[in-house]
């Protein structure tokens, strides 16, 4: 969620790769794959700097208030857009897509509650944790220690042994954003078995915006009416949820699961540059060497994967 991953951009770093992967060319030339790698990467960009711009909106609408714009309007856009049929699904079917929902909702939520208190990059960084431990778990090889040693020497590195310079709240609100953003990956792939195409994500934006309303304006009320306040909510949307879902199904056509998943690995870098550049936010060394190695731990979690079996999961977010 990545900020937290609403639409394509749920795709999650250790442990995710989308479905419609699965058909795509398993070894692009490397002139073929220039494209969709800047596709993705230019949906990693638009997703972070959506996070930087959410932060910068947080003082006109909390962060409840942010969320709530945030999924009101890419669930407005995901329905016009995908229409999905209402009618043919079994309880079942209901069922899973409003357990996806709800999981999306608290991942947003919990997200942005962090960012609210720590830096957005240390954000990102600690919610990778999430799918990282899922990928390192669902992999059962003896080689997943060393990337586990490596995430936990980073985040070891980012709490200087203690958490002492970060709001606590901050890195709770994280680390629950990355063990909701596991329950998505896992449910985003459920959803995707049972609703054909973006049916599933665009029905479960809707649950997720639904469940939000009365907390964003039990915080903010009319704040939310606010023009200026509407258009920065809903360009956060755009940027954060419809263009990378947009940019990452282009290049999913032609990009392998395992690449995609190991761009999505970089996320905490991007992350931290769009914290720099919009919001002033600066790492110390010891921070970039922590965000180092819960990329590569993440990086190494993918590769280990990748090479034992076909994805684990495949987000449609």
């Amino acid at each position: 969620m990545n900020p937290a991953r609403t639409a394509p951009s749920s795709p999650a770093p250790a442990a995710t790769a989308p479905k419609s992967a699965s058909s795509a060319p398993r070894g692009p030339g490397r002139r073929g794959s220039v494209g969709p790698v800047g596709l993705v990467l230019a949906g990693g960009v638009s997703v972070q700097f959506g996070g930087a711009l959410a932060v910068s909106l947080m003082p006109r609408a909390g962060a409840l208030g942010v969320v709530t714009l945030r999924l009101v309007v890419a669930a407005v856009v995901l329905l016009l857009v995908c229409r999905p049929r209402l009618r043919g699904h079994s309880r079942a079917d209901w069922g899973t897509v409003v357990v996806f929902g709800i999981t999306m909702a608290a991942m947003n939520g919990l997200f942005y509650q962090a960012v609210d208190r720590i830096p957005l990059g240390l954000a990102v960084t600690m919610e990778v944790l999430g799918p990282l431990a899922l990928s390192v778990l669902a992999s059962r090889r003896a080689v997943n220690l060393v990337w586990a040693g490596l995430a936990l020497a980073g985040v070891f590195l980012l709490g200087g042994g203690g958490f002492g310079d970060l709001n606590a709240a901050g890195v709770a609100f994280a680390l629950s954003a990355g063990a909701m953003w596991a329950a998505y990956i896992v449910f985003s792939a459920r959803t995707g078995r049972r609703f054909p195409q973006a049916d599933g994500l665009a029905l479960a934006m809707g649950v997720a915006a639904v469940l939000f309303v009365p907390l964003g304006v039990a915080e903010s009320g009319t704040k939310l009416l606010v023009p200026t306040t509407l258009g920065l909510g809903a360009g956060v949307a755009m940027l954060s949820s419809v263009l990378p879902y947009t940019l990452e199904l282009l290049a999913l056509r032609r990009l392998p699961a395992s690449t995609f998943a190991i761009l999505m690995s970089l996320e905490p870098a991007i992350a931290a540059t769009a914290g720099f550049l919009v919001l002033g936010q600066s790492l110390t060394p010891t921070q970039a060497v922590a965000i180092a190695l819960v990329i590569a731990a993440s990086m190494g979690a993918v590769r280990t994967q990748t090479r034992r079996a076909a994805p684990l999961v495949q987000p449609e977010a």
